[in-house]
């Protein structure tokens, strides 16, 4: 349910129950009392450079700090693998610079992920969402 509202509006990709059964392992879950209040997923390109996907906080939980702390945990874990660089592509990019991301022309990311992710969003071609790095 948290999700839902945010793949209307396109602010992350629909992913299917077989795309998540394959990626579930990908996915940090946040959760209060069993109740799933947050997750994002943990997208590895190769060996230094991942992605953070589908970051989701249930609306009564939102400005509380629990999108930090997912994206925290997630930065770790890429950090524990081995991995030198975080990405984000995102319409918030206020919040990922106050967590030290900075912007990186989209014309950098890998190029795969553009074709496996990018092409089946409700905007692409037209896309408004900025690509941001972290160096960990």
């Amino acid at each position: 349910n948290i999700v839902k509202e945010a793949v209307e509006d396109g602010s992350i990709l629909y992913r299917d129950n077989n795309e998540i059964s394959t990626n579930i392992r990908s996915y940090i879950v946040a959760k209060i009392e069993n109740k799933i209040i947050g997750f994002v997923a943990l997208h590895i390109f190769n060996q230094t450079i991942a992605e953070i996907r589908s970051l989701v906080v249930d609306k009564d939980y939102r400005k509380k700090g629990v999108g930090a702390a997912l994206i925290d945990r997630a930065t770790i874990e890429a950090k524990e693998l081995g991995i030198s660089e975080v990405l984000v592509l995102t319409y918030q990019k206020l919040f990922f610079e106050n967590l030290n991301f900075r912007e990186i022309p989209k014309e950098s990311i890998p190029e795969s992920k553009i074709w496996a992710d990018c092409i089946g969003c409700k905007h692409f071609p037209i896309c408004n969402e900025v690509s941001l790095i972290k160096h960990i």
